[in-house]
C-alpha cells in the first residue's frame, strides 16, 4: 500500500510539471494558472495519503523523486517543484499532524489550505512566473483538494452505509 502511495505521489509531481513544461499559464473557467496547478491540488491529498501509510519519512523521498524525474524535461521546473513541494510539506504537516486526531478530512482540508499557499508562492518564485496569479493558484488548487477530498469521503460513507444495511437489500 505504501509503495502505490509513493508512486501516486510521484506521479502526480511528474504529471504537474510536464504540464507545466508542455503548456504554461492556461486559462480555463475563467481562471488563469500554470497547467500544473489543475492537478497539484491532487498532490496534496496523495501526500496525505503517503502519510497515512507510510509515515512523514516516505514524504521527502517520493518529492525528490518526483523532482529528479521531471528535471529530465525542466530542470527549472523540478527545482521550483522540490522547493515548493518540500516547505509546503512542512507546514502542511505541521497542521496535518496535530488536527489528525479530530479525523482525516478535517486534517486534510486545513492542512491542504496552509501547503498550497506554501506551494504556490514558493513555486512561483522560484520557477520565475509573475506572482499576481497566486491567488488563482491558491484557489485552484484549495478547490481540487477540496473537491476530491470531500468526494472521497462520501464516497465511503455510502460505502459504508451499504456495508451496514445489507448493500440496500431487504430480507
Amino acid at each position: 500500500m505504501t509503495w502505490r502511495a509513493a508512486l501516486a505521489f510521484i506521479m502526480v509531481i511528474v504529471g504537474a510539471n510536464l504540464l507545466t513544461a508542455h503548456y504554461g499559464l492556461v486559462a480555463w473557467l475563467g481562471l488563469t494558472a500554470t497547467a500544473g496547478t489543475w492537478v497539484a491540488g491532487f498532490a496534496f491529498v496523495a501526500r496525505d495519503h503517503l502519510h497515512e501509510s507510510g509515515g512523514p519519512r516516505w514524504v521527502a523521498p517520493a518529492i525528490v523523486a518526483g523532482a529528479l524525474i521531471s528535471a529530465a524535461f525542466s530542470p527549472a521546473l523540478a527545482l521550483a517543484s522540490g522547493v515548493a513541494f518540500l516547505f509546503s510539506e512542512l507546514a502542511d504537516w505541521s497542521v496535518y499532524a496535530p488536527l489528525r486526531k479530530q479525523g482525516r478530512t478535517r486534517a486534510a482540508l486545513a492542512s491542504n489550505v496552509v501547503g498550497a499557499v506554501v506551494d504556490t508562492f514558493l513555486f512561483l518564485w522560484v520557477a520565475g512566473f509573475p506572482l499576481d496569479g497566486a491567488a488563482t493558484q491558491v484557489l485552484v488548487k484549495v478547490g481540487t483538494t477540496t473537491a476530491f477530498v470531500l468526494g472521497v469521503r462520501l464516497a465511503l460513507r455510502s460505502q459504508s452505509v451499504r456495508q451496514f444495511t445489507g448493500g440496500g437489500r431487504h430480507a
